[in-house]
């Protein structure tokens, strides 16, 4: 699901992320990457597995659209593969999807 919200595009996912689920979500960040320049959040609260594919999915997004992208509400398995890889390094993971659009856009 994809709504706008205070300047933001957020795009909500949910259920197993992996090789056959996972291209709607890279579909929807490439399109972000088009449009706009305010914040684009994943959130990531429904989401109870996710895989390489995934992990890859995402930095292809951070390429696209830079300090824009920020991830919002993992849950605790996504938490621990983001901790686990470092991915928290590469792209912002905030709390919730309100800390996410509100985490000012890098200068």
């Amino acid at each position: 699901m994809t709504r706008q919200e205070r300047g933001a595009l957020v795009l909500t996912v949910s259920g197993d992320l992996d090789i056959d689920s996972v291209p709607p979500l890279g579909r929807a960040l490439e399109a972000a990457a088009g449009e706009g320049t305010g914040p684009v959040v994943v959130d990531l609260s429904g989401v109870g597995f996710a895989d390489s594919t995934t992990v890859n999915v995402l930095l292809q997004g951070q390429t696209a659209l830079g300090g824009r992208l920020r991830l919002a509400a993992p849950s605790s398995f996504v938490r621990r593969l983001i901790g686990m890889i470092g991915l928290d390094s590469a792209i912002p993971v905030l709390q919730n999807v309100d800390e996410a659009i509100d985490a000012p856009l890098p200068s």
